[in-house]
């Protein structure tokens, strides 16, 4: 399950129906990947060449900290594994994540700016 706020679920909307079966297709093939000649394309387009997808996700964790949405939830909505026996037996509750999501829609300007992880070579 995917916990889309309303930003990403009007992404999704404005998609739907152009292909029968799948949201993102490209030439009339489902995207598989990620990692692709349009996803750089994209990111050069707009200048942010260097951004990876899983500087988007700490990105999001961080607006969502910032939105003051809890640990918990925090963690359900990222994704992240818990070896926490309450996490492990109490399944969020999807209202609760719905309302979590949409805080990042509610910050204004007072967000983190998007963070850009390198990796440092010691080498």
């Amino acid at each position: 399950m995917v916990v889309l706020n309303r930003i990403a679920r009007s992404v999704i909307e404005e998609r739907r129906g152009k292909d029968d079966t799948y949201v993102f297709t490209y030439r009339g093939h489902p995207l598989k990947h990620m990692l692709s000649n349009g996803w750089r394309r994209a990111r050069q387009e707009v200048g942010l060449p260097q951004v990876r997808v899983h500087d988007m996700k700490h990105t999001y964790g961080r607006r969502l900290r910032a939105a003051g949405v809890s640990f918990e939830d925090r963690q359900d909505l990222l994704g992240h594994k818990s070896g926490r026996i309450t996490t492990h037996y109490s399944g969020a509750e999807l209202t609760r994540l719905i309302e979590a999501a949409e805080r990042v829609c509610d910050r204004d300007d007072k967000r983190p700016e998007l963070v850009v992880l390198r990796r440092l070579n010691y080498s």
